[in-house]
């Protein structure tokens, strides 16, 4: 038996009532889903921050005793079971989170649909028309991205040195290092500048009669 496992039992006795019944570990998971902070996840539940983090070691030592191929220990298979179901509701709610920045970054995200009816001025019949209006793509997202699961090269504390040369031309001496914020905010605003005819802006018909 691991020393771990050891503590935990002395730990255990005492005889106080059990806090983690199959209401609280239900609040938990499902608080957990949602991607909340541990502490929030504790108080949806009922409970203290530092009772539900006891947990999470415990289970967490059953699960990695478990995996080095030591015995199942019976009085830590509740904490075992709440450990899986947590780390795999947070996983869950990464993913969701990740999908979204995802789709903010790419753009196509449908923000209004409108549908209107005129008539065409060459044929007289009715046409009904659906628009859709939909977001541009982002690179900040994809900026958020990299910052935060690729630190070492991306991140604010990252030392990232860029050369600019002429082209074709090797780098000199003189070359000095590309401040990124500066770049990145012409970027942004060069991006937003963007202007569309206003016919397209408006939405409107060209030579159509709309009908009431």
């Amino acid at each position: 038996m691991s020393t771990r496992r050891k503590a935990r039992r002395q730990n255990n006795r005492g005889g106080r009532p059990r806090l983690l019944s199959e209401e609280v570990e239900a609040r938990l998971v499902a608080a957990s889903r949602t991607g909340v902070a541990v502490e929030l996840a504790a108080e949806m539940a009922g409970i203290s921050r530092t009772s539900f983090l006891r947990w999470m070691a415990e289970g967490r030592a059953e699960v990695e005793a478990r995996e080095a191929g030591e015995e199942p220990d019976p009085e830590a298979e509740e904490y075992a079971a709440l450990f899986v179901k947590v780390r795999t509701a947070r996983a869950t709610a990464a993913a969701r989170a990740m999908a979204n920045i995802r789709r903010v970054a790419d753009g196509g995200i449908v923000t209004k649909v409108t549908t209107r009816q005129f008539r065409d001025s060459v044929t007289g019949e009715i046409v009904t028309e659906t628009v859709e209006d939909r977001t541009s793509p982002d690179w900040r997202a994809d900026a958020w991205y990299l910052e935060r699961q690729h630190r070492e090269q991306y991140g604010k504390d990252a030392v990232v040195a860029v050369e600019i040369t002429g082209l074709g031309g090797p780098a000199g001496d003189d070359d000095q290092p590309v401040d990124l914020s500066a770049l990145a905010d012409r970027l942004d605003k060069s991006l937003f500048a963007v202007e569309y005819p206003p016919e397209l802006e408006d939405g409107s018909v060209i030579d159509a009669e709309v009908v009431d």
